[in-house]
């Protein structure tokens, strides 16, 4: 059961997630993803809370919200796509031949 947040603040740490959202239930992990080449934030996170209800609370109470300056986006978190390997393409998607 996860949350998806977006809109986040870029200096947001995961114990200003897990104090807020902790006011609506047992947080249960926060992933913070963060850009590869920069290490910066991305802007988003994925929030695990212990139940539905919490969920469905958080949503409710924080979707739209403005948190740290800005309007927050809440809702459930999607499966993540299972992406097949890029193998044999380059980036600009042609063959690569050595």
């Amino acid at each position: 059961m996860s949350v998806y947040v977006g809109n986040l603040s870029f200096q947001v740490t995961e114990e200003n997630v897990r104090e807020t959202f902790s006011e609506y239930g047992k947080v249960v992990s926060v992933q913070l993803p963060k850009d590869r080449e920069t290490g910066r934030m991305r802007g988003f996170a994925f929030v695990e809370m212990s139940s539905e209800a919490e969920e469905t609370a958080i949503i409710e109470a924080l979707d739209g919200a403005e948190w740290m300056g800005r309007a927050l986006k809440v809702n459930k978190a999607k499966p993540r796509e299972d992406r097949p390997p890029a193998r044999g393409r380059d980036s600009f998607g042609g063959d690569r031949r050595y």
